[in-house]
């Protein structure tokens, strides 16, 4: 029997209920289980959801929000938005609207919140996952217009702007903020560390009235933990419980979270710069074998960073094969030729990345093991992981097999592309001049041609350069308590607007 399946078990549904919480079904306040704690409430880190599910649209709004349903763009802080060149834009701004703090919302709040975002200083998701790569300025045309001007155009500015939080000019320049104001229809509360975050409705919103008068958001890694919560009414809500917890079709739903699980690979480090050890792994890793175990049988295998709802999606490359036998030749064609293929290389982990991860990690690197590869695990925790993730990287770090999620649920290759493989991407591994130019051009095109260069993007990643380890096309069950009326979409990956919740 394969040493794998001892992995794939359900975990405890039992387990006693933390107390001294307020019960979920008082009044119109709701509790909300999240897989993990935040670690900052910047604005600026908004696109990482351990942070956006608790404040993006509900704190700290956007000039655009995007309609994932329909893959479009929405006005939000700004009302209109025109091209009046191929670098130029200008946006109208909502008027009368002020930050919780009191600070108008008007141009110099929105070029500031600009300014901020791409400032270097700030190492912001949202600068090194949508801006980098391009440049762009925001100037004061009037009070409530705004000019955007890029170096190179660039067709998708409103899409890219529907990931720029607009936060109060009173937010300090240079140094990350605890507590985030915004315009939002609810105000930041306060922030109690390893126990919860409150927020509360701003009955001086600019838009409709929300129905929900008080969040509080508590997180449990423990998925059983977090089901149970839910199911005796401690909680309303769980994201990301485990398919084995998932037992209930009245409450659990399941959705595309428009997550890619899969392994980078530290490809300048050996053996791991050895194009057959690369394809070595890959090879070694039955992904089909955790579909319907360890992973939900509804999550689909992944050949690159984006899903099929991401234009730029290449549909003609084909799954690896589980093909063992073939990784242990291939490791002894280069063990021939002078490659250490027994040299310690780390797989890192990280708690909670997504339901059973820990199980999944475990079972992974048994699979290699069982073809002669010299894997340690290692299961780190948020700091640490985002350490090794982002750059500058450790100048004397092992080979590694780092597991990583990256969710693209704005509807382009391009904030994929920059960020996970060009030499200057700040989770890029490659050192590809001929890649890099190829991406830079993918990013002025539009239509057929844009997507036809990110495809042929990630065909090089895939084939030729073999750069990582696509698994999944991940799914998430979230539990739904009984006094809520809601239905889980793909825009839940990174936020949850409070204002969409109704009680029943």
């Amino acid at each position: 029997m394969k040493l794998w399946k001892s992995f794939a078990v359900a975990l405890a549904t039992t387990m006693a209920l933390p107390v001294g919480m307020a019960l979920a079904g008082e009044k119109t306040s709701v509790t909300i289980v999240l897989p993990a704690g935040p670690d900052r409430l910047d604005p600026c880190e908004t696109p990482r959801s351990v942070i956006g599910r608790i404040i993006k649209q509900n704190v700290v709004e956007t000039l655009v929000e995007l309609d994932y349903d329909k893959n479009t763009t929405l006005p939000r802080l700004a009302e209109s938005w025109e091209q009046t060149s191929p670098t130029e834009w200008v946006f109208k701004l909502r008027q009368g609207i002020k930050f919780h703090d009191g600070a108008p919302f008007d141009a110099k709040s929105v070029i500031h919140s600009v300014e901020r975002t791409v400032d270097p200083k700030l190492t912001c998701i949202t600068r090194t996952k949508y801006f980098d790569g391009t440049d762009v300025t925001a100037s004061e045309v009037d009070a409530h217009t705004v000019k955007f001007t890029t170096k190179a155009p660039v067709p998708i500015l409103p899409t890219l702007l529907a990931q720029l939080a607009i936060s109060s000019p009173n937010t300090p320049m240079g140094e990350y903020t605890a507590k985030p104001v915004g315009t939002g229809p609810y105000r930041f509360d306060h922030w109690t560390q390893g126990e919860n975050v409150v927020l509360v409705r701003d009955d001086a919103y600019w838009g409709k009235k929300p129905v929900i008068e008080k969040a509080t958001y508590v997180w449990r890694t423990e998925s059983s933990v977090a089901a149970a919560m839910v199911e005796t009414g401690e909680a309303d809500l769980a994201f990301s419980i485990a398919p084995q917890d998932a037992t209930n079709p009245e409450t659990d739903k399941v959705y595309p979270n428009s997550d890619s699980a899969m392994f980078r690979l530290s490809v300048d480090i050996p053996p791991l710069n050895d194009l057959r050890v690369r394809k070595a792994i890959n090879l070694a890793i039955d992904r089909q074998a955790f579909l319907g175990s360890i992973v939900s049988d509804k999550a689909k295998l992944a050949m690159q960073q984006v899903g099929p709802n991401v234009l730029g999606f290449n549909p003609n490359l084909k799954p690896w094969a589980y093909d063992p036998a073939e990784a242990e030749k291939l490791l002894a064609d280069a063990k021939a030729d002078g490659v250490d293929v027994t040299r310690e290389i780390r797989m890192i982990g990280r708690p909670a990345m997504f339901a059973n991860s820990n199980e999944f990690v475990e079972a992974a690197a048994e699979m290699l093991r069982q073809v002669g590869f010299n894997v340690k695990l290692d299961n780190l925790e948020m700091s640490q992981w985002l350490q090794m993730a982002n750059k500058p990287f450790a100048a004397d770090r092992q080979p590694n097999i780092f597991l990583t999620m990256h969710d693209n649920n704005s509807g382009d290759a391009a904030f994929t592309a920059f960020f996970k493989y060009h030499s200057n991407g700040r989770q890029s591994e490659l050192h590809d001049p001929e890649l890099d130019d190829l991406i830079v051009l993918a990013g002025t095109e539009q239509g057929d041609k844009r997507a036809q260069t990110y495809q042929e993007v990630f065909r090089r990643i895939y084939e030729d350069k073999v750069a990582d380890v696509p698994l999944f096309h991940m799914v998430n069950y979230m539990r739904v308590g009984s006094r809520l009326d809601f239905q889980p979409t793909i825009a839940n990956a990174v936020e949850l607007q409070l204002a969409k919740l109704t009680l029943k």
